[in-house]
């Protein structure tokens, strides 16, 4: 099957061939994306993939996606404002956010949506989650984002530490390039 991830960022276009076996996907090349206006993840990425259909090959399906983490300590902060928030440092961002913060307060998750839209406009999607809690401090060096705060929930280490390999095989965006691929099948 051929995908146009409906992002800038190629790396996410990588990672999510590597996720959809048998699957060749690129990243969307358009000179205006919208705006992200959307109340939840789902929303964003519906609006990317919507916006690809209208602009990206005819041929291909477009997957529209939007990711963040929610801190309890934070009321679900930076939620869909978690490639905005902190500039260009957003992991001092959140340890700020955090400092003196313990136990239930420092509990979040990453969550991730995929939305795809066939050529003829069918519309599939899914959802992964993956729990955890911010360390004190970063830690590890792959990855990317919030990952050298984030331990995932029965882990010790950041996501940063685990690395790449273990990143793609148990991410929240793994997770929903599961539920994709599952929703797919059931079609």
């Amino acid at each position: 099957m051929i995908a146009v991830l409906c992002s800038r960022n190629p790396n996410k276009a990588r990672e999510l061939e590597r996720l959809l076996p048998g699957w060749r996907v690129s990243a969307l090349e358009a000179g205006d994306y919208p705006e992200e206006t959307g109340s939840t993840y789902y929303e964003n990425a519906r609006g990317k993939a919507l916006f690809g259909r209208t602009v990206g090959d005819p041929g291909a399906w477009m997957i529209g996606e939007d990711s963040g983490i929610e801190v309890d300590g934070l009321g679900g902060r930076p939620g869909l404002e978690s490639a905005r928030l902190g500039g260009d440092d957003p992991v001092g961002w959140l340890l700020g956010e955090l400092q003196g913060a313990l136990g239930e307060d420092r509990c979040g998750r990453y969550v991730c949506e995929l939305v795809a839209v066939s050529p003829a406009g069918e519309e599939v999607r899914g959802t992964g989650v993956l729990d955890g809690t911010i360390a004190e401090a970063p830690r590890g060096t792959e990855g990317f984002g919030y990952d050298p705060v984030f331990v995932p929930e029965g882990e010790t280490r950041t996501v940063a530490e685990l690395g790449n390999d273990w990143k793609a095989r148990n991410s929240h965006r793994a997770r929903a390039a599961r539920a994709l691929l599952a929703a797919l099948n059931t079609r």
